[in-house]
């Protein structure tokens, strides 16, 4: 029998988009009430009660090493409210490294949970917290559930040809914060002092939180699907997104805002910031029409929006333009923060 060492081995990050779709193929979806179920480019899944839907995620915080209680309140309820659901209810796994573990450290991370958790209005009903062999960090994973009626679902499948894709904020708002907080040492001389600092903050300016966003856009317009871009950066999402709705998609590099900050952390490392990850971005797919009336709404929120894209017919693919030459894009194998932080 081939030995494991025959086989390649799977780098760290996401399985492969192509790996991903053969073993959800294989999966028992023969409920009618699971109206959306696992699919690539899917954030959640949808299950139907009469005229309501639960939808439900499952994320884990596995890049971070502080304020992971915040993660995991934030990226699972960007998965829920992309999806135009209101997250309601929580279940969190707290796995502790066996020699790493204080009182402090877990009294930190659960006080995360719950404030984060309650200043959205969402209850943590569960979940499991052991100490764990072979952990050198602290991992939390999510579950998250909220509801929504029937005819205010927002699937990832509704793009249609024409449409154009909204981006709110700038790129990487979370790659920034991540690489400034888990390589400081690193950057302290390469980056002055003031930036740094900025960047550490963009956990909570700009913030990683969609779930205004989100509201905004749906009170003002027609919004056909929606996006929380997370590992892979804007161009996992992009390609995330057209794959869900059977499209192609074409970006203009020109028009995607890079935050200075974003920009000064990531060049040291070599880092393209639109394939960082990405939480406190939204992709926004919305008839021509209405985007004009969507970005000014966001606007007035004080959420910074700018149209980046527009949906083609699958056979088009997913192409990006830059300097007047349109070369096509694929989902990325990996996120690249996954080669600066070595797991």
């Amino acid at each position: 029998m081939p030995s494991d060492n025959q086989f390649p081995r799977v780098q760290p990050g996401k399985l492969p988009a192509d790996k991903l779709r053969t073993l959800l193929a294989g999966l028992n979806q023969e409920d009618p009430r699971v109206i959306i179920g696992p699919k690539v480019g899917e954030d959640a899944s949808v299950i139907t009660f009469a005229d309501r839907c639960l939808v439900i995620t499952t994320d884990p915080v596995t890049f971070a090493t502080d304020r992971i209680g915040w993660y995991t309140v934030h990226v699972n309820a960007n998965d829920i409210a992309v999806m135009g659901a209101t997250p309601r209810w929580l279940s969190v796994v707290l796995l502790l490294p066996e020699h790493h573990t204080t009182e402090t450290l877990i009294d930190g991370i659960m006080r995360d949970v719950h404030d984060t958790a309650q200043s959205l209005g969402i209850t943590v009903c569960g979940g499991h917290t052991e100490i764990t062999t072979g952990l050198d960090r602290p991992i939390v994973i999510g579950q998250m559930l909220g509801e929504v009626t029937r005819d205010r679902l927002v699937a990832k499948t509704g793009l249609e040809v024409g449409d154009q894709i909204i981006l709110t904020q700038g790129v990487a708002i979370e790659g920034t914060a991540l690489l400034a907080r888990e390589k400081r040492d690193v950057l302290r001389g390469q980056v002055t002092d003031d930036v740094l600092a900025r960047a550490e903050q963009f956990l909570f300016d700009p913030g990683i939180s969609v779930v205004g966003a989100v509201r905004t856009a749906l009170e003002v317009g027609s919004v056909h699907a929606m996006h929380d871009p997370t590992e892979g950066g804007l161009i996992g999402g992009l390609c995330e997104l057209a794959a869900a709705s059977s499209t192609g998609l074409h970006l203009q590099s020109d028009r995607v805002p890079i935050f200075p900050e974003t920009a000064a952390v990531c060049r040291p490392f070599k880092v393209d910031p639109m394939r960082l990850i990405a939480s406190g971005a939204l992709l926004i797919g919305a008839p021509e029409n209405d985007t004009d009336r969507i970005i000014a709404a966001l606007e007035l929120q004080n959420i910074p929006a700018v149209v980046i894209a527009e949906v083609r017919p699958a056979a088009a693919g997913v192409t990006i333009e830059a300097n007047g030459v349109t070369l096509p894009l694929q989902t990325p194998d990996r996120d690249a923060i996954t080669s600066v932080l070595g797991h």
